[in-house]
């Protein structure tokens, strides 16, 4: 640690009741940005100095600033480890013997962690999680670089590795300093892309006039503006956190005075008690991701529509997208984006057995692999198992009773329809407040007591949702929907749209069964099953066999 960096960070801490470390590691956000810019002016045409100047600034945050010499053992181990099985290891089990070295060595520190308890210090961990992702996800890459081509999906053959990148490269993806510590991940081709500069491009037949702007001879665009509001909003939850964090804490809900309140009122404080939480998440992951705009790795393309860059490559969470979600589907994947791809990519696609479509179990095991990333305390599992069983439900929901709040053809909302929406906003917001409890309280006992104090109303919710389903309701109320759908439909000779109610939008239950489907052929294809994509008829098929009713 350089001699008296402590000094101004202890005063501060005296200032504002927040730790040294924490105030270390806000401050190692912001500083990224003056030195994101230094590296975007890094010659295009000399990639080794960008990546020599991102892994000194690296080893500067985690010696100069935070003296953890110990984890730059540990990033190097994980790296080198995860390097060396990618390099010597062949077959089919490469990826998960990677996956296990890499998972069982954060493991290692997680129980360190634990066991210190010592929430306010920065340790390795929070870094060796954004490398568990960035490892396991190069391994998948390297293998999938050894198979035929026509034996990968599409997304697998843009992320394919036929080569090990140079040791200088492989580096300078590991210590990405703008994401160092807490994200966003990203997989080596973006990073490859974006050294080379091939990532700016512009596509054959594109407008100039819609060409992003650059300076001098630097390919990369212009990206101060969007960098700068990223990084206000950022201080902004920053500070609505500190506010919030002061009102709403683990405090109130494990004290007698909680119990003196009503059951609504305790729900709402659940339900205060998350959004708090999560401001400090959307403050330090607006911070990050402008960091990676600066630098210009957030780049992703000119949107045909408005002719202006997007920069939304690296985006890691939507805060409205989360606080308005009507469903869990909604609420999931605008949360922590950048792990949700690579749970998807990486463990749910790559679960299922070849010639099994993924389903509860694939989610499951990405549930718990989920938990498993953030460490061993009791509140991370009770959080996501039980959010695989509301995510399950929600679908059912969704397919089974929303259809009857919409005209026959699929088109439009009927008048009822407003109440489905509210109901069904407040049934995802209240379900997931209680939900993630367990992962604001870590302990076991903690996330019970609280449970209990609100009479474990989702864990009720969930049962009887999942009896009712599982009763014959369910096959009677698709003869309803049926009957209704066709009753209403009759007098027409030409049907075009879907039938039963199903709705033909993009967030609908027909892409929500193609989705699956394509996922299926992928997984299929991944496991060397020579399969092709259905398409026309038998993509109707398919789908009507997928939803159990005719479209």
């Amino acid at each position: 640690m350089l001699p008296y960096i402590n000094l101004p960070f202890q005063y501060a801490s005296s200032a504002t009741g927040a730790s040294v470390d924490e105030l270390k590691l806000i401050t190692s956000f912001l500083l990224s940005y003056p030195l994101a810019g230094v590296l975007k002016r890094i010659p295009d045409a000399k990639p080794y100095q960008k990546n020599s100047f991102i892994i000194a600034v690296s080893l500067f945050y985690l010696v100069g600033l935070f003296d953890l010499w110990s984890g730059i053992r540990t990033l190097f181990i994980s790296s080198a480890g995860a390097y060396l099985i990618a390099s010597y290891v062949d077959g089919p089990f490469m990826p998960w013997i990677g996956f296990v070295f890499v998972m069982g060595h954060m493991s290692v520190n997680h129980i360190y962690r634990q066991f210190a308890n010592a929430p306010d210090k920065v340790d390795i961990t929070g870094a060796q999680m954004v490398l568990a992702m960035k490892l396991t996800a190069f391994c998948w890459n390297v293998q999938d670089g050894r198979l035929p081509q026509n034996d990968l999906a599409d997304f697998q053959l843009e992320r394919a590795l036929p080569q090990l990148p140079n040791l200088l490269d492989f580096a300078g993806y590991v210590l990405f300093f703008p994401s160092l510590f807490a994200g966003p991940s990203f997989d080596f081709v973006d990073y490859r892309r974006w050294i080379e500069t091939t990532m700016f491009e512009i596509p054959a037949g594109t407008d100039p006039s819609a060409a992003p702007k650059t300076h001098k001879k630097r390919k990369i665009p212009s990206s101060s503006t969007p960098a700068t509001i990223k990084a206000v909003i950022g201080l902004v939850w920053i500070l609505l956190f500190l506010k919030f964090a002061g009102w709403y804490n683990s405090n109130l809900v494990l004290g007698d005075q909680y119990m003196k309140y009503g059951f609504l009122r305790r729900v709402w404080i659940l339900e205060m008690l998350g959004f708090s939480t999560r401001m400090k998440y959307y403050g330090v992951w607006y911070l990050t991701e402008g960091a990676c705009i600066l630098s210009g790795l957030g780049y992703n393309g000119v949107n045909p529509k408005t002719n202006k860059v997007d920069w939304n490559r690296l985006q890691n969470v939507n805060p409205w997208g989360i606080e308005s979600a009507q469903n869990s589907r909604a609420y999931l994947e605008n949360w922590n984006m950048n792990t949700n791809h690579w749970l998807r990519n990486y463990m749910y696609l790559r679960v299922t057995p070849k010639g099994k479509k993924p389903g509860f179990r694939a989610s499951l095991a990405t549930f718990v692999t989920s938990a498993f990333w953030h460490g061993f305390y009791p509140g991370y599992y009770l959080t996501f198992i039980l959010a695989a069983f509301l995510q399950t439900i929600a679908k059912n929901f969704r397919r089974h009773i929303r259809p009857f709040f919409l005209t026959p053809d699929g088109q439009r909302p009927t008048p009822y329809k407003i109440y489905y929406d509210v109901l069904s906003y407040l049934a995802t917001q209240t379900a997931f407040c209680f939900t993630t409890v367990p992962f604001v309280l870590l302990t076991l006992p903690d996330s019970l007591l609280v449970w209990i104090r609100v009479y474990l109303y989702t864990i009720l919710g969930a049962a009887v949702s999942m009896a009712f389903f599982a009763s014959p309701t369910k096959p009677w109320l698709i003869k309803k929907l049926r009957m209704r759908n066709q009753n209403a439909l009759q007098p027409k000779e030409k049907i075009e749209h879907p039938l039963m109610g199903l709705p033909s939008d993009p967030a609908g239950d027909i892409d929500e069964a193609v989705s699956e489907i394509k996922e299926e052929v992928e997984a299929r294809r991944r496991r060397g099953q020579s399969i092709s994509m259905p398409t026309g008829g038998d993509m109707k098929v398919a789908v009507e066999d997928r939803l159990g009713k005719k479209i």
